[in-house]
């Protein structure tokens, strides 16, 4: 993006319950950058399909213009900034505007699970992209042609995604860069104490210490890596301790003393967070998303789902599509659904 006399214009397309702190983290560094310079080099509006207010996953509200009553209009950027059940706002409208804005020129991004409304209007096919990492595998599932990153953005030409959360203001911050130059976009990032801005390609998991300082030694991170990368065709516990050379009852005791559990429960609850993933972001039949998670029986599948999140993965996946704070509750609930899931699935 070269400088311009006239202010860059940014379209922020949002969805119902969206998420307001990462919508705000990208907006606030480009309100910094107006104040700095002391004039209006960037202008955003924020809009959605209905306009009036519109409902963020945190309770509290926005004022929006009606989708249709811009779509006539050119911006230079285009976000999409969605959260709880994308695919509810991922409407044909939606997907032709961000089509046309493209055609037209216009940096079209996706926020959060913005990723997937802009997936579905074929905007980043055979593109690297990013979402939470939440996500990411339901993300690689539903569109296998989009290289699926876990890094905390990705620029691919005039697309870009976010995971969402502060990173927002780290992709704001970059394309601040672009336009005007290091020294404005250093000055921005000071202004909202923003202390160091993250170059492409950090990733959303990075090894080192924990956000509060500590971090577990090298040997439970490395089990714990290998672990990440064999969620489908499991290792047994003896095999993770040949890969890193430790035994069996040291890994057992370092795991107790900074993860807070056994390797084998630790490794069992990745994969269903992984499965539960699965389960409230796709329509992925609940045999597929066992094997997915590294279950050979169903019947085992479902009840370590049940064991570890308190219903039925059936019942999480109508529950899941609903933002947490919303929910039905008590959510624990017996239901018939909590039945073994091992005869098949009817859908």
């Amino acid at each position: 993006m070269a400088p311009s006399a006239q202010p860059i214009r940014i379209l922020i397309v949002v969805t119902p319950n969206f998420n307001l702190a990462a919508t705000t983290a990208f907006i606030d560094p480009f309100r910094a950058t107006n104040y700095l310079e002391g004039l209006t080099r960037f202008r955003w509006m924020i809009a959605s399909a209905h306009g009036g207010s519109c409902l963020a996953s945190n309770g509290m509200m926005v004022q929006t213009e009606k989708l249709a009553s811009i779509e006539e209009q050119n911006f230079e950027i285009v976000l999409v900034s969605a959260s709880w059940t994308p695919e509810t706002a991922s409407t044909p409208h939606l997907q032709a505007l961000l089509r046309k804005w493209a055609r037209n020129g216009s940096i079209v991004g996706g926020l959060d699970t913005g990723a997937f409304i802009l997936a579905d209007a074929g905007l980043l096919d055979g593109r690297r992209a990013t979402v939470h990492y939440e996500h990411i595998d339901a993300l690689k599932e539903l569109h296998s042609d989009i290289d699926v990153s876990e890094d905390i953005f990705v620029h691919d030409g005039k697309r870009f995604t976010c995971s969402g959360g502060i990173a927002s203001a780290d992709v704001a911050l970059h394309l601040i860069r672009a336009s005007a130059g290091d020294a404005l976009a250093n000055a921005a990032a000071r202004y909202i104490f923003h202390p160091t801005l993250r170059p492409a390609g950090t990733s959303q998991n990075p090894g080192s210490a924990e956000p509060l300082g500590r971090s577990a030694p090298k040997t439970v991170r490395q089990v714990i890596s290998i672990m990440e990368q064999h969620l489908e065709q499991t290792l047994i516990i003896p095999e993770l301790c040949r890969k890193v050379d430790i035994s069996q009852r040291q890994l057992d005791r370092l795991f107790k003393q900074y993860v807070g559990k056994p390797p084998a429960l630790y490794y069992r609850d990745i994969r269903l967070d992984r499965a539960r993933g699965l389960v409230t972001q796709t329509d992925m039949l609940m045999s597929e998303i066992a094997i997915a998670s590294g279950f050979s029986s169903q019947v085992h599948f479902s009840r370590a789902y049940r064991e570890r999140f308190g219903l039925s993965p059936r019942s999480d996946r109508v529950e899941g599509r609903i933002p947490f704070e919303f929910r039905a509750w008590p959510m624990h609930r017996k239901s018939p659904d909590d039945e073994d899931e091992a005869a098949g699935e009817k859908r």
